[in-house]
Parts: structure tokens; C-alpha cells; sequence
């Protein structure tokens, strides 16, 4: 593993704390999919974890009615607790397990509570301000890559023992 050294106005994720930091997003933040905009805020928050590209957490109330359906799936966060998932759908275009919330977030991560996470590779595109993403390799973690952020990046093949 070679770590990129950031240029002006990046940052890399080897700079990123761990436990992870929770922050005020500072560029809006919009999700796609199925040909509209089911979600845009100016609201979000950002989570940054050592190795990892920022996670985005909406409000729910950004997020358009009706498109989340709560989903079976949970998983553990060391940091942050237990997830729940949301199947997201629109019309008959359906993307299971697309994002996913801390109903009831560990001590020091509160302020998640009440937002939901899209996976960008789940979704038809998410955009921080005017920047398309590109999503964290993987399928694991959901972690959103923009130009102002170098890595290398956990999550493709070879990573896990990082």
C-alpha cells in the first residue's frame, strides 16, 4: 500500500481519525435514482474514519417520502452500533439494502440519529455540491469519493487487513 500524498485543497483518509469524527458537510449533498432526485440536503453530515472515503448522512426528512422501506438487514459498527437497512424504491425500480441509519447510535455518535447513509454503487449517482462520486470499492463499506479526497482506500480486493 502506497499512500497518495494529498495536493492543495485535499485530503487524505491516513489523516483521518480513528474512532471516526462526525462533522457538518459544508457543500449540499443530492442522491439520484431512477431518473429523479429522491434526496438533497443542505443539512448532511460527514463521518471520516482512518482509511476510509467520507460516509454522508442525510436528515430522513431530506429524503422524499415514501422511497425508503425498512429492510431485515442490521450490521455492527464498533464505533457507531447496530445499522438498519432500507430497501430503496421508486415506481418499480427497486435497490435492496441502498442505505442505512443508526436508530440508536452509540455514546458520541448521537447526531447520526435521524439521518440515513446511501451507498453511491446502490443509487444512480450521489453528488457532493456540483461533483459526482465515485463509489468505495467494495460492497461493504459505503464511503464517497470526490476529488478532494486521496486514499488508497479500503474496501477493494487485498484490503481487509489494513
Amino acid at each position: 500500500m502506497e499512500r497518495v500524498v494529498p495536493g492543495p485543497g485535499q485530503e487524505s483518509v491516513w489523516d483521518y481519525p480513528r474512532p471516526p469524527r462526525v462533522e457538518r458537510a459544508t457543500l449540499p449533498i443530492r442522491i439520484e435514482f431512477s431518473g429523479r432526485q429522491v434526496a438533497h440536503s443542505d443539512r448532511a453530515l460527514r463521518v471520516l474514519e482512518t482509511s476510509h472515503p467520507p460516509v454522508f448522512y442525510i436528515p430522513l426528512d431530506d429524503v422524499d417520502p415514501g422511497v425508503l422501506e425498512p429492510s431485515p438487514t442490521t450490521s455492527f459498527c464498533e464505533f457507531k452500533g447496530r445499522a438498519s437497512y432500507y430497501t430503496l424504491r421508486v415506481a418499480e425500480a427497486v435497490s435492496v439494502d441502498a442505505a442505512w441509519t443508526y436508530l440508536d447510535p452509540s455514546p458520541g455518535y448521537q447526531s447520526l440519529s435521524g439521518a440515513v447513509a446511501f451507498y453511491p454503487g446502490r443509487v444512480d449517482a450521489c453528488h457532493v455540491g456540483d461533483e459526482r462520486v465515485e463509489p468505495q470499492p467494495g460492497d461493504f463499506y459505503g464511503g464517497w469519493i470526490t476529488s478532494n479526497v486521496v486514499g488508497p482506500f479500503k474496501g477493494g480486493a487485498g484490503t481487509q487487513g489494513w
